[in-house]
């Protein structure tokens, strides 16, 4: 059976991040791809140029809509933007037993700041201790716990284990900025700890790297019914997405990855 997978994010035009790459992120990966809009934001592959955020009222109506109706397999959460939104998703998915992949979103690949200091707060309280796997990067990690960005594995390690402290089943953190030859991502659980990582692909096409592979996790987690396994299939995908931006010609800035590079001749 196909799942259904549902995004609560923000819009990019460009189509490389946000709701746009959920979608695409979960159909190349198996799934059936809805998408409640909690922001829209202006931007394109050399940035953020500003953004408005949905209604919180609004986005319960959305998710509500669909939790109605539909059967709902996992959720990815990505960008809300407001604390008011981060506490009416919560409230809203308080009792939904479907998985849910937490990406953090708090800065694009430009700089632009897209959570306040209120609402990485509420995050923190709010949706964190409802994840099954969160799936920050080490700036992300590091707003949440109020440190220093990671510089080594070893404090990547010691960051997962400190946000693991805050309640989600599992944590992906993604070790993208240590700049090493290779990309070191650590799948954390109570019992489980596995280093993920691949080659690094030196490429300037890494828009929506992040909501990518949260939405990949999301399906594939739906389908497998086990993180880890889930974790290092949503990196494979993402890994060779990266290698495949090459195909694409799209901005001057931060390009998008190649979601649909297995149908490429």
């Amino acid at each position: 059976m196909i799942p259904n997978i549902l995004s609560i994010a923000g819009s990019d035009p460009s189509g490389g991040a946000g709701i746009q790459a959920d979608l695409k992120a979960i159909s190349a990966n198996g799934g059936y791809a809805m998408a409640v809009i909690a922001a829209m934001t202006a931007q394109n592959t050399q940035g953020v140029s500003g953004w408005v955020p949905t209604d919180p009222d609004f986005i319960v109506a959305q998710i509500e809509a669909i939790l109605a109706d539909i059967r709902v397999d996992a959720i990815k959460i990505g960008m809300l933007g407001t604390s008011s939104a981060v506490e009416a998703v919560g409230q809203v998915l308080r009792d939904c037993a479907a998985p849910i992949v937490l990406d953090p979103v708090m800065v694009a690949k430009g700089g632009s700041r897209l959570l306040n200091d209120e609402a990485v707060e509420a995050v923190r309280a709010v949706l964190v201790p409802m994840a099954t796997i969160i799936t920050p990067n080490l700036p992300e990690a590091a707003d949440l716990l109020g440190t220093m960005e990671a510089r080594s594995t070893d404090d990547m390690l010691a960051q997962a284990r400190a946000l693991l402290s805050l309640g989600p089943q599992a944590v992906y953190l993604k070790g993208g900025h240590l700049g090493s030859a290779d990309s070191p991502d650590l799948f954390l659980m109570k019992d489980t700890q596995e280093w993920i990582s691949a080659p690094r692909v030196e490429t300037k096409n890494t828009h929506g790297t992040g909501c990518s592979l949260s939405s990949a996790l999301a399906t594939r987690l739906a389908l497998s019914g086990d993180g880890l396994t889930a974790a290092r299939e949503a990196k494979d995908y993402i890994s060779r997405a990266i290698a495949g931006s090459a195909n694409l010609d799209v901005g001057s800035g931060h390009g998008p990855t190649d979601h649909f590079f297995m149908l490429r001749s």
